[in-house]
């Protein structure tokens, strides 16, 4: 149901107000001292937090923090002078904050500093403040306090950045990480880990750990990690393919604030992958059999867009999310050529049309983690990087991803500031570049018109592109396929209608529009794409109705699409409208067959539908049929082995006890 919450958000974004964080920036934090206890056994945490920080407007008498729910705060202080005095606070289980009082004004650019004690229990299963997702937990042989817990004091959640001290007690046999400059010393029972964080950033993310872990190197790189049970066995080539993209990367955006990382396993429920400082955690699913080398691009990349830089505001987080997942398909393309990357960039570009009413920035106005905010300021993000490399050249493009994190090192920034680079690079005035892919929303889709001409030379084609967005203005190119060479012209696609002229040798027998797809555009395959992924998103949580309307969409783009006959049957065959289910997987197979994986999965689940009607032969034929395909997608050979020896038998519904 919260699924469906953040699409109803998306949908009606362009209405909502932009949180208060968003409209007035109050204080900044620029330093804590944080003393916590872990207590693995009882799964608590006992901390006090000494926040330094600057208010930034005139008439401040009471300021809020973000403080996981799940703490209870005993006792709040100012301190003036060195001298403490008690101070009133207040909690908001709706917002997980806390309010501080204060009986005079605040002087508006001097320091104050507060200290709040803090305790309570971090099991796992306390409220996130991100709802569904799990960013801290404390088990008797470990745990992990992550900076989107809250679990100290926070200010601008993801763009207040600061320095820090922190001291963490654990039971002697365990051991913290953190990010920073390391120390620890023996307290009777208990060891004090102390972490020493310098420059404004985001430390604050712990493990606490009772193993070694191990180490692996690759490329000049020392990756340690700190898996558990079956995931130990993929430490090795973790580590291995870790180095290897902290090397690639590093000939990509500079040094590193951290190249020597620690990995750390976290627990089902917590985000796949998270970032901090020298740390990256990864969930038990995320790290799989196989090492997931896209995620690892991503979180790794962050110690760049994150760590060394982050955006002034959430408005801006396109500079993080987007730069991170062009990150992947950088990867990507290095490790297995153009071609692979230019795959991965078309699923992100459907991706990023599945929500084409909100611009990148205004992106503030999206729940935190929700899969709309990813598509915006991830998938969008990334496929805008790639125009503008498309844009402005693969040299220049390389120089601003260079330049930019070694020119703002250790600040906030925000895309006017990426913007410079940029144009600096390219010796070219992007700001329409800016406005139409950053500050507005919607994409185009083209209609090309053009009439041949002979000529004494040879022969012109003379035409016309046009759109529909009035203040569109971008660079497209022209593929003219003639019976020599192609010839191949950039045009200024300006507003509504643009039109161009050009002169080939041969004769001319075809003109593509955008031959390789730079632009991000609608046309009917797209359309069919970005509503088969809506109806996905749907029917990932239980919106049956709403799904069924955008495949249905979908086929309106395509009334041969596999894809869409096949979602639908999949929709029908989990009602158990078995004969429904049925017409559409055969439909599916008299259809276009893309993706070729529809034909296979196709008999698989018609297999399993006349084993379900008691018609065990015509089950076997289509599992012979599955298997003959030799198509292998998600293990589909072994189930189709599975099955023909043992006949598929209905799944009980929970909700049926």
């Amino acid at each position: 149901m919260f699924r469906k919450l953040w699409i109803v958000l998306a949908i009606a974004a362009a209405a909502a107000p932009a949180p208060a964080q968003e409209r007035r920036a109050r204080i900044h934090v620029d330093h804590y001292v944080i003393d916590a206890e872990v207590q693995p056994r009882t799964q608590s945490l006992i901390a006090k937090a000494t926040v330094r920080f600057v208010p930034l407007d005139d008439n401040i008498n009471s300021v809020s923090f973000e403080l996981n729910n799940a703490l209870n705060v005993s006792r709040v202080v100012l301190v003036v002078d060195g001298k403490e005095k008690q101070i009133p606070a207040s909690r908001s289980q709706q917002d997980f904050s806390v309010r501080l009082s204060f009986d005079e004004y605040l002087a508006k650019g001097q320091p104050v500093q507060v200290t709040l004690n803090y305790d309570g229990h971090l099991t796992g299963n306390e409220d996130s403040p991100v709802y569904g997702i799990k960013f801290a937990a404390i088990h008797d042989d470990y745990a992990f306090l992550l900076y989107p817990a809250r679990w100290f004091p926070i200010n601008g959640y993801t763009t207040d950045r600061y320095s820090a001290e922190m001291n963490i007690t654990v039971p002697s046999g365990y051991r913290v990480l953190g990010s920073g400059v390391d120390t620890h010393q023996a307290a009777g029972d208990k060891v004090v880990y102390s972490f020493r964080f310098e420059h404004p950033s985001f430390p604050g993310s712990l493990a606490v750990v009772k193993d070694q872990g191990s180490q692996a190197s690759a490329e000049g790189v020392t990756t340690t990690l700190f898996f558990r049970g079956q995931e130990k066995e993929m430490a090795n080539v973790y580590g291995q393919e870790t180095g290897k993209i902290m090397s690639y990367l590093t000939g990509m955006f500079g040094t590193p604030p951290y190249a020597n990382l620690s990995l750390v396993e976290t627990e089902d429920g917590a985000p796949n992958g998270y970032a901090a400082p020298g740390l990256i955690f990864l969930n038990p699913h995320a790290i799989g059999r196989q090492v997931s080398s896209k995620l690892l691009a991503n979180q790794i990349s962050r110690q760049w867009w994150g760590v060394l830089l982050s955006p002034v505001t959430r408005n801006h987080l396109w500079l993080a999310n987007g730069l991170a997942a062009y990150s992947e398909m950088l990867w990507e393309e290095h490790v297995n050529g153009p071609q692979s990357m230019e795959t991965v960039y078309r699923d992100a570009m459907v991706e990023a049309l599945t929500i084409d009413n909100v611009p990148i920035i205004q992106s503030a106005r999206l729940e935190d983690y929700s899969p709309e905010l990813w598509a915006l300021t991830g998938s969008k993000g990334a496929t805008v990087l790639n125009m503008l490399r498309y844009v402005i050249g693969d040299q220049a493009f390389f120089q601003t991803l260079k330049d930019f994190p070694g020119r703002y090192a250790w600040k906030p920034v925000s895309t006017d500031d990426f913007r410079k680079v940029a144009e600096d690079a390219s010796k070219q005035d992007l700001g329409y570049f800016f406005i139409q892919w950053i500050e507005s929303s919607g994409a185009p889709e083209f209609k090309l018109e053009y009439t041949i001409f002979r000529t004494q030379k040879g022969f012109r084609v003379v035409g016309k592109v046009s759109q529909d967005l009035d203040t569109f203005r971008m660079p497209v190119d022209l593929k003219i396929e003639t019976e020599g060479n192609p010839e191949t012209k950039r045009v200024e696609v300006v507003g509504t209608s643009s039109e161009f002229s050009v002169d080939t040798f041969g004769k001319p027998k075809s003109v593509i529009l955008d031959p390789n797809n730079r632009v991000l555009r609608f046309n009917n395959q797209v359309r069919l794409a970005v509503a088969v992924r809506k109806g996905e998103q749907f029917a990932e949580v239980s919106e049956f109705g709403e799904a069924l309307k955008q495949y249905q969409r979908a086929l309106e783009a395509n009334r041969n699409s596999s894809l869409a006959h096949y979602r639908i049957a999949e929709i029908f065959f989990l009602q158990n409208n078995y004969q429904s289910a049925a017409n559409e997987f055969r439909a599916a197979l008299d259809g276009d067959l893309e993706p070729k994986w529809t034909e296979v999965w196709s008999h698989i689940s018609l297999g399993k539908i006349f084993d379900i009607t008691g018609q065990r032969d015509r089950a076997v034929n289509e599992y012979q049929l599955a298997v003959r395909t030799k198509d292998n997608t998600q293990n589909a050979q072994e189930e189709a082995a599975k099955f023909l020896k043992t006949p598929y038998e209905r799944q009980k519904r929970a909700d049926s006890d």
